[in-house]
């Protein structure tokens, strides 16, 4: 028997990659359960939240997909904001399962605080909800930086957001159309 290789090369980091992410919404969940103290609960969840962003913005992020972005300030005073991709070459390094696990936690935990959000507000709720706003603007930060690193720092999001669209749209008034000629030209275009 040989045994199988695994597809995960750095596993101490895929672990907290995902870690601090459930933890924060499972805390967040079971609050009631776990404490009747909302301050116990606040900071607890803070806590998991500030070392989901520094764990993934800091390390996950560079190990698992080759991505990384941060702020800095020159001696003006001004901010930039660099997103910086491995390269090329360097690519093959990277392990399918591990960018799976990061991409899936970093897309889907949002999601959950988007959903926080809105329950706490409808609820009236309301001092549950600088905490939820705190886990969705850390975690939706990480998610626009690695997004940004992924399809290009230099590049606008907007502007690939309408280049998509719109081959979109013109994609599908050819295949409405449906005129052999024009859906040639259309899918050569392309």
């Amino acid at each position: 028997f040989k045994l199988k290789q695994s597809n995960i090369k750095h596993p101490l980091a895929s672990f907290f990659h995902l870690f601090f992410r459930t933890s924060a919404i499972l805390v967040y969940l079971l609050c009631d359960v776990i404490s009747s103290r909302f301050i116990v609960c606040m900071v607890t969840i803070i806590l998991l939240l500030s070392c989901d962003f520094w764990t993934v913005k800091n390390v996950s992020g560079r190990l698992l997909v080759g991505l990384r972005w941060w702020n800095q300030v020159d001696e003006d005073g001004r901010s930039h904001w660099m997103f910086e991709s491995r390269k090329s070459d360097d690519v093959s390094k990277i392990s399918a399962a591990e960018s799976r696990v990061f991409w899936l936690g970093l897309i889907v935990c949002p999601i959950f605080w988007v959903v926080f959000v809105f329950s706490t507000i409808f609820s009236f709720n309301i001092k549950w909800l600088v905490v939820v706003i705190m886990g969705l603007v850390l975690q939706w930060a990480n998610l626009y930086g690695y997004v940004r690193c992924k399809v290009g720092g230099k590049s606008s999001l907007r502007n690939m957001a309408k280049s998509y669209l719109s081959r979109q749209v013109f994609k599908q008034v050819c295949e409405v159309s449906r005129l052999p000629l024009l859906l040639i030209y259309c899918q050569d275009t392309l």
